[in-house]
């Protein structure tokens, strides 16, 4: 069995070129095939970049890239609906604070990157289909159909394609859809709040109808992200179809009775920057992560919700270890390796974040009793090394992958 010199990534946003960057620093030659027509710079609200994802990054010299446009955060600080401070969270000893960045900038900085490194994203090529190239028993190579009617071979394909991927469904017919959590995602930045700097600490509330995060920078200005409980879940179209000054006044209503300075923020939220995300859905388990010459990484294979804070660091993980595995083993056993070194993990976390989200869409009932448990249940978690598994995760380049 010969090893993997060529490789066709599916999805262009933030998994695809760290991909496509480890697989060149591997020795495989990758491309990536985006369906949109343009490049996604305006869209996405703020996320974290924790410190394992930082470390992943660092592996293939991408993480200065990100540094650059991130704020430090390294502490999390908890609140009631009252304002009672709950906990602190803070990074295990030793470890980077996290980056806050909006996700236009990240995807603006990695598709820079790897442009600079001379890989190439094809816009307008949206994967409708794909077949394995020689016989069942010993495939040769994949063979992709995009909807503009061209093909595009390699001796592998790798999903990169999100939570609603095509390459999951052409690996796994029957794979699970989605999973609403329960509750819609904002965004946004706020100018001239009038705020004093919270430093480089965000600040999250379990308010009474709804869950609010923000930063308050030097200038004055705050980055803020609000979780609204919603009976139905609703698409990112969907959601747009309902203009940023209407949601503003939802939230509005939704923080009214909350005692942190949430109506400031909204009040003086610079509609530009407003990001309406739609339902935010994670998927338990993905049974098949590959079949034959094809395989998933980051939202494709493992979606957690955005209340993980992980998603974007786990998808910088896998796409540099499968390029380890590929690296050094034939494709089916890089595959079943790469699988190996990152299903425990990636569940794992994605469990916790939905814990997380069923104390965000609580219930009046289950609100009370929430609000009652808090205060002991933070301060038996707010402890950094009850998180250190999750932020600990270095990543052995140099060390050789066996079956």
């Amino acid at each position: 069995m010969t090893k993997v010199k060529t490789a066709l990534v599916v999805g262009g946003g933030i998994a695809g070129p760290v991909a496509a960057m480890a697989l060149r620093q591997a020795g495989i030659e990758a491309r990536v095939y985006e369906a949109y027509g343009s490049t996604a710079e305006n869209v996405g609200g703020g996320l974290s970049i924790a410190p394992n994802g930082l470390a992943a990054l660092k592996v293939i010299g991408a993480d200065e890239a990100v540094r650059a446009i991130g704020v430090p955060m390294s502490s999390i600080v908890m609140h009631s609906w009252t304002g009672k401070r709950l906990a602190s969270f803070g990074g295990p000893a030793g470890l980077e604070p996290q980056q806050f960045v909006m996700r236009p900038d990240l995807y603006r900085a990695l598709y820079g990157e790897a442009a600079r490194r001379g890989i190439a994203v094809e816009h307008g090529k949206r994967l409708v289909s794909a077949e394995h190239l020689g016989s069942p028993a010993a495939p040769a190579g994949v063979r992709a159909h995009f909807a503009d009617g061209t093909t595009a071979e390699a001796d592998v394909l790798i999903g990169a394609d999100g939570i609603r991927s095509t390459v999951r469904t052409l690996i796994d017919p029957g794979a699970p859809k989605p999973r609403y959590t329960g509750l819609l995602g904002f965004g946004c930045l706020s100018t001239g709040t009038g705020l004093p700097s919270t430093g480089d600490a965000m600040h999250m509330m379990f308010g009474k109808r709804a869950f609010f995060g923000y930063q308050v920078y030097a200038d004055g200005s705050c980055g803020w992200f609000a979780n609204l409980p919603h009976p139905e879940p609703m698409s990112w179209s969907e959601a747009n179809r309902t203009s940023p000054q209407e949601w503003l006044r939802v939230l509005t209503a939704a923080f009214a009775d909350d005692r942190l300075p949430v109506l400031d923020i909204l009040r003086t939220a610079d509609l530009s920057q407003f990001v309406a995300v739609g339902g935010m859905e994670d998927i338990p388990r993905v049974p098949n992560w590959h079949r034959g010459r094809m395989v998933l990484i980051g939202d494709a294979a493992h979606a957690t919700s955005p209340s993980s804070g992980q998603g974007a660091s786990l998808a910088a993980e896998s796409a540099v270890q499968l390029a380890r595995c590929l690296r050094d083993l034939p494709a089916e056993q890089a595959f079943g390796a790469y699988e190996r070194l990152r299903r425990e993990r990636v569940e794992r976390i994605i469990a916790a974040a939905a814990r997380t989200n069923s104390n965000k869409a609580a219930g009046p009932v289950a609100r009370v009793l929430r609000d009652a448990l808090l205060p002991t249940a933070m301060k038996l978690l707010a402890k950094p090394e009850k998180m250190a598994w999750q932020f600990i995760h270095p990543i052995d380049w140099q060390a050789p992958v066996t079956v």
